[in-house]
Order: structure tokens, then C-alpha cells, then sequence
């Protein structure tokens, strides 16, 4: 079947070049995160430049449905295309969120285990844009879904140690509600990650 989809589709590259865009953009929204988490009370214009970021995001989402509307054969399942273009577009949402919250808080300084989830956030991403490619031939993917997986991991205990010692050292209880609701972005941020590279290996078990 998938030999069979490969001639009808010949040289229909668009869902790849967008995936491959779409986490490009994550990385970069990660990115920016970082450097707002570390500038932290300065440097409000990289929020804005993360919006712009997630605002090319949507637009990427839209070309994939817009060409999926128009295309009768795809080179991967509809829903397959579907669902991952949603989870990529979840994770920049979500960096987006995060950002928007540390403005709305008027956070001044950011906590240690702030700056970890962000350097996991980016390390995700990473992964799974240099994975990305090999969509495009079924290519093995595990080396990079196997990184993820390991960092959502590590996203997941940083996270749980984070929020229990907001409840541990006597802090403003205004304080851990902020910084609750920031680590658990931080933290949705790595699960969607870890939910892309679970659909790409699928999809290039399925492709094979």
C-alpha cells in the first residue's frame, strides 16, 4: 500500500516541507523562551516575537489543511497528517501560553527549574526537527522518538520537584499559583512534544 501511494502521489513533497517548517518554528519558539525565561524582567519585545513565531505557526497548519483539501491522494494517511500537524501546532501554543503568562504574572525573576524545563523544551524540539526529514522516505526515526521520550521523562520529574517545592519553603501563596500554572505549560509543552514524536513513529511504521 504504501509502494502504491508513493506512485499515485510522484513527487508531492508539500506535507513534508511543512512538517518540517512547523518544527523548525518549535524550535525557534523554544528558543526564545529560553532566552525570555534567562532576560527575565527585561527583554518583553522576544514574548512578542513568540507570538509572531506561533502566528507563522497557524499558518502552517493552514497551508497542510488547505493543500489537504485540495489533494486526493497523500503521500501519508489524511488522519496521520491531521493529527500530526495539530500536535506540532499544540507545542508552539503552548510555548506561546507560557510566555503570555509570565507577562500577564509580571514574573521579575524566574525560578531554577524554569530554566531546566525550558533547556528540555529546546532539546525536544531539536529532536524532532532533525527527525523530521526522514519522514519523507519512512526513514528509521527511533534514535530521535527514543530522545524525546527520554527528555519528557526528565521534563516529567523536574516538573513534579518543581511544583512540590512551591508547596515546601513557605513561598506567597499568589506566587505558587503563578508559577504552578507556568510549569505545567512548560511541562504540556514537552508532553505535545513527545506526542509528535509518538505519531511519527507510527507513521513510518505504518509506511513501511
Amino acid at each position: 500500500m504504501a509502494r502504491l501511494t508513493k506512485v499515485f502521489t510522484g513527487r508531492d513533497t508539500r506535507y513534508f516541507e511543512l512538517f518540517e517548517e512547523a518544527s523548525q518554528n518549535a524550535v525557534k519558539a523554544a528558543e526564545l523562551l529560553a532566552h525570555f525565561m534567562h532576560e527575565l524582567p527585561d527583554a518583553p519585545e522576544v514574548a512578542r516575537e513568540i507570538s509572531a513565531v506561533e502566528s507563522d505557526t497557524d499558518r502552517i497548519i493552514h497551508d497542510i489543511i488547505s493543500h489537504l483539501n485540495q489533494t486526493f491522494v497523500t503521500p501519508i494517511e489524511r488522519e496521520d497528517i491531521l493529527e500530526l500537524a495539530s500536535a506540532l501546532d499544540d507545542i508552539v501554543d503552548l510555548i506561546d501560553e507560557a510566555a503570555d503568562l509570565i507577562l500577564l504574572y509580571k514574573v521579575e525573576a524566574p525560578m531554577e527549574q524554569a530554566h531546566g524545563l525550558c533547556s528540555i523544551l529546546v532539546e525536544a524540539t531539536k529532536a524532532l526537527a532533525a527527525g523530521m526529514p526522514r519522514l519523507r522516505d519512512f526513514g528509521d526515526i527511533r534514535h530521535y522518538t527514543v530522545e524525546v521520550n527520554r527528555l519528557e521523562n526528565d521534563g516529567d520529574r523536574l516538573s513534579r520537584a518543581a511544583i512540590a517545592g512551591l508547596f515546601d519553603g513557605g513561598i506567597d501563596p499568589m506566587v505558587v499559583i503563578r508559577w504552578k500554572d507556568i510549569f505545567e505549560r512548560l511541562e504540556d509543552g514537552i508532553d505535545s512534544c513527545e506526542r509528535v514524536a509518538n505519531i511519527l513513529e507510527g507513521i513510518v511504521i505504518k509506511n513501511r
